[in-house]
């Protein structure tokens, strides 16, 4: 008798944790590789608009999930080499980088603070993150919202959008031919980013 109730809480006992480990799982997931996977900062001149584009970035992040729903976000970070964003006008490139000095500070860098996530529909949520951006080597916080989508494959699509401004980070907006075109203080990051699940692999 006394060995079935042995038996009995033990099974017990791994049911408990099979089923904790099952509702909630916290995986690592890094950046894919995608053609979809890309950052864009858009700006203004009082001669035309622009854009500069990358693809290559480094990004990980720890989500959490209760069974199949997202239900949080941990220890996210993302980097990328200053150089990397590119425009249409090579020369312009060159002066865009002069100007906030990618030489001494040739990395872009974001680092999670906090999130907090919130369904939307199925398998898309709403994560409303608080951050630090280091642009030229001065660090200021950030809020953005962040639309977040859980794939059938299983990978995570994390798309938004956010104004800042060159002056908060310490960067004179540059001019260009002599002063006659002179590029706006605001601009505007959007970014589209694929992660995939590192724990899954790791098995």
């Amino acid at each position: 008798m006394k060995n079935n109730i042995k038996q009995i809480l033990m099974l017990t006992m791994i049911g408990i944790i099979g089923f904790s480990t099952l509702t909630y799982a916290q995986n690592s997931y890094k950046l894919a590789n995608s053609p979809d996977v890309s950052i864009k900062v858009l700006g203004s001149s009082n001669v035309h608009d622009w854009v500069m584009t990358s693809t290559a970035m480094e990004s990980q992040g720890e989500f959490t999930f209760e069974g199949a729903a997202l239900s949080a976000l941990h220890s996210f970070k993302f980097s990328l080499a200053f150089t990397s964003l590119k425009s249409e006008h090579t020369s312009m490139d060159n002066r865009t980088y002069k100007s906030v000095n990618a030489k001494k500070y040739p990395t872009i860098s974001y680092k999670l603070t906090s999130a907090q996530v919130s369904t939307t529909e199925k398998n898309k949520y709403l994560l409303k993150t608080k951050g630090e951006l280091t642009i030229g080597g001065v660090t200021q916080p950030i809020v953005m919202g962040v639309t977040t989508v859980v794939n059938e494959d299983k990978t995570i699509t994390c798309t938004g959008s956010e104004k800042i401004k060159l002056t908060d980070y310490g960067i004179k907006p540059p001019s260009f031919m002599l002063g006659a075109m002179k590029v706006a203080n605001d601009l505007t990051i959007q970014f589209n980013l694929v992660y995939k699940n590192q724990t899954s692999l790791a098995k």
